[in-house]
């Protein structure tokens, strides 16, 4: 008796269909991508046409001859704006001005907000108070902050420097005509110094406490441990510090502007932009200005978000 065999059936193949997310679980269908994307779209647009076209109309204006003073000569001038940019005596110590009064403020800032980032990062009593009121000068308004320095404190009759000194029996001196631009750059470092601190007291608390117990059970001082072990560490969070600080005191027009009006050598950029455009009236060379200066803050934001994102980069390595 034979034994049929029954052929076993052959299996078809099934269709894969493609993923309709990426790596990140986010869809890839255009459809699905735009659903996701539209809450962000009003925001958008609102950035656009607060930012990005006031920018576009400055970059326009800077290509024309466009003063107040002279309305009937009006056109296009091409590069002629720029070319008296680079050309300006004037503009060339304001762009030394501005350099000198960032790279000071910023360097004192750090060192002072490092010092006392230090001291916070010790436990003793009332250390969240302390932090508490340690940001209070950067919350202060710049030019509210300009006028107690120039009022309260530089003042050579009763101003508190002054009032000190005379404790002592030494003469009071007047700040602001002798040291113009160093007493800028203090009213600008007693204000940016809590920023600086606040960054560094969260790369200190970052580090890595067990290494610390080791290296000082191994015998390390606390100047050892400091220099070859804090520094390297918080160099990420120095140079992000920094930048930040150097982008926004580059623009810094306030203090300027309150202490001491731009005279004594102490005009920077923003306060040579602003005499250009509502004192000389001329709009199409203080567009000028402004797109170069826009250009260098530009700069400075590219190597200040790539510090961010390798900042970023090692904290989720870890």
């Amino acid at each position: 008796m034979t034994t049929a065999t029954q052929a076993a059936p052959t299996p078809t193949p099934t269709t894969v269909r493609p993923s309709t997310t990426d790596a990140q679980g986010f869809p890839t269908e255009p459809r699905a991508r735009w659903a996701r994307r539209a809450p962000l779209l009003p925001a958008l647009v609102f950035m656009i046409v607060v930012t990005q076209l006031p920018f576009v109309a400055t970059l326009v204006i800077s290509f024309f001859r466009w003063s107040a003073f002279r309305p009937d000569d009006r056109g296009f001038a091409g590069f002629d704006n720029y070319a008296a940019v680079f050309i300006d005596a004037d503009l060339r110590a304001s762009v030394l001005t501005t350099i000198v009064l960032t790279v000071s403020v910023v360097l004192l800032s750090l060192a002072f907000g490092l010092g006392i980032a230090l001291l916070l990062d010790r436990k003793f009593l009332g250390r969240s108070i302390v932090r508490t009121m340690i940001i209070a000068p950067f919350l202060v308004v710049p030019v509210a902050a300009a006028l107690l320095f120039k009022h309260a404190i530089y003042n050579p009759t009763f101003g508190l420097i002054n009032g000190v000194l005379g404790w002592f029996g030494l003469e009071g001196v007047d700040w602001i005509s002798q040291f113009p631009l160093g007493t800028i750059v203090f009213q600008l470092v007693w204000q940016w110094t809590p920023f600086m601190t606040l960054i560094l007291l969260a790369g200190l608390q970052s580090r890595d406490a067990e290494v610390l117990e080791a290296a000082a059970l191994d015998g390390a001082t606390p100047w050892k441990s400091f220099v070859f072990m804090t520094l390297p560490h918080m160099r990420r969070y120095l140079e992000l510090a920094s930048l930040l600080g150097a982008i926004y005191i580059v623009q810094h027009f306030d203090a300027v502007f309150t202490i001491t009006s731009g005279s004594l050598g102490t005009a920077n950029l923003p306060y040579t932009i602003y005499q250009t455009l509502f004192t000389a009236q001329n709009y199409g060379l203080a567009s000028a200005q402004g797109v170069l200066v826009v250009i260098g803050t530009i700069v400075v934001a590219t190597f200040a978000l790539r510090a961010v994102s390798s900042l970023l980069k090692e904290e989720a390595s870890r």
